[in-house]
């Protein structure tokens, strides 16, 4: 069995699902899946600039909205469980974590923990972190020791 870190900041959708599950063709996988729901004011900002380079002007107005402290953490504990059973429904082992804080420290150690053979970084585009390699996938693969993909949510949230 295949052991791949899924880490996410929304909830899957079925595009999303059949991309991960068939990256390895028929051969087994089970997912350990981190999400951290992104909401800090330093996010917002950030994200605000990603919509504004894409011409998403009416996205980059909305940055506001999004959920913050405890709403955030509610709103992912449900992205998880959705995730999760998106991914089980799909034929595939899957377990998984909310993490509020150090979203690379929970990674290592979890890599770490279940001996994973690869990490999985889906996420929107987040092209100002990407730039200055500050995405998760660009500090991930100096941290744990397992190849890391970065690959790109199918649709915005």
């Amino acid at each position: 069995m295949f052991t791949s870190v899924l880490m996410i900041e929304k909830a899957l959708t079925s595009a999303d699902v059949e991309f991960v599950t068939t990256l390895h063709g028929e051969e087994p996988v089970s997912f350990q899946v981190l999400l951290q729901p992104r909401g800090e004011q330093a996010d917002r900002l950030l994200r605000a600039i990603d919509d504004v380079a894409l011409g998403e002007l009416d996205e980059a107005v909305r940055e506001g909205e999004t959920p913050e402290g405890e709403e955030a953490l509610s709103v992912g504990q449900r992205a998880l469980e959705v995730s999760l059973a998106a991914l089980r429904a799909s034929g595939s082992g899957a377990e998984g974590r909310l993490i509020e804080d150090h979203p690379l420290d929970a990674l290592r150690s979890l890599v770490e923990e279940v001996g994973a053979d690869e990490v999985i970084v889906l996420t929107d585009p987040h092209y100002v972190e990407e730039f200055f390699h500050r995405d998760w996938a660009s500090r991930a693969r100096h941290k744990v020791g397992v190849p890391v993909l970065k690959l790109f949510s199918h649709s915005k949230a």
